[in-house]
């Protein structure tokens, strides 16, 4: 019973993958043909519409056989509103021959919802590994789909930064296309040391910087020896790359404050040998004896006076 109530909810929820097998597309095809006036013409509808939803498939078919839900709910939403204008409009014909062209239109819809997502939407990442949810237009049912690297490799270039000591970078490796990714990657960010470009590097000369589910690093306070080869991986939780891009950061030393000139003293002239040294070394001999004097003379002083 538990799998049995499984498979019916699977079933509810992909029931709206494709056009061909939308449950509210069914319904409205279904409500025409009960609409009609006789029983003939009930049976006539009804052929009309499976017709119908065998073209779609083949114009599916014809595009790779998927599609994601955003054109789907595109191509859906279009369809409707023709739908609703055709039910609101006057019946002057053949109802069959209507229901024919309402469902041809309906066809010629999907075609170019299709076009677009196949020339666009399916696999847009011109550079590293796609794996993505789509919806199968056969199955009406979710599914992955792979869309490789067009070069064949994960890795997306190198780009340089420069800044300057005090200042901050700011490194960025999202592109729209990393939302489409089935799980939740995780940007790894590492670094290597060192004046970029100038040396060979390989895998263990990088170490770890930070683990994130942002696409985003600022480094501020920058210094000098911060500049190297910095890198950010797109990841499964299993290791898996999708995505890598190298950053060239370039650190340029801040302007140095400016200092005081040193002033100095010209040499006096020849023959001058004045020097304000030298007086004042001739004028402390003088001074040491006055103030010798001066304590003899206070000394003798008291001893009279003390008697």
């Amino acid at each position: 019973m538990p799998l049995t109530l499984v498979s019916l909810l699977f079933y509810v929820y992909t029931a709206e993958a494709c056009l061909q097998c939308d449950s509210k597309i069914r319904l409205l095809h279904e409500d025409l043909a009960l609409s009609a006036p006789t029983v003939d013409d009930q049976i006539e509808l009804k052929k009309i519409y499976d017709h119908a939803y065998q073209t779609y498939r083949e114009t599916s078919r014809e595009r790779k056989g998927v599609i994601d839900p955003t054109t789907l709910y595109r191509a859906k939403t279009e369809y409707q509103g023709e739908f609703d204008r055709f039910l609101k409009s006057q019946h002057t014909g053949s109802v069959t021959f209507e229901a024919i062209m309402i469902m041809e239109k309906g066809r010629k819809i999907l075609e170019k919802h299709l076009d677009t997502f196949m020339q666009d939407g399916l696999c847009p990442n011109k550079c590293g590994l796609l794996r993505r949810r789509i919806m199968d237009c056969f199955s009406c049912r979710y599914k992955m789909y792979i869309c490789p690297s067009p070069s064949g490799q994960q890795d997306c270039g190198e780009y340089p930064v420069q800044a300057e000591e005090g200042g901050q970078a700011l490194l960025n490796c999202f592109h729209p296309w990393h939302s489409l990714l089935l799980g939740r990657p995780e940007y790894h960010y590492s670094w290597a040391a060192g004046v970029p470009g100038t040396q060979k590097l390989n895998e263990r000369d990088f170490s770890t910087l930070i683990v994130t589910e942002d696409s985003t690093v600022v480094l501020n306070q920058l210094h000098v020896n911060e500049q190297g080869t910095y890198r950010c991986s797109l990841q499964s939780r299993n290791g898996t790359i999708f995505y890598r891009v190298t950053f060239l950061l370039t650190v340029a030393p801040s302007p140095e404050q400016d200092q005081r000139p040193v002033v100095t003293l010209p040499p006096p002239p020849p023959g001058d040998t004045y020097s304000p040294f030298q007086s004042a070394k001739g004028l402390l001999v003088p001074v040491i004896a006055v103030v010798t004097a001066l304590s003899l003379a206070a000394s003798v002083g008291l001893t009279v006076v003390l008697g």
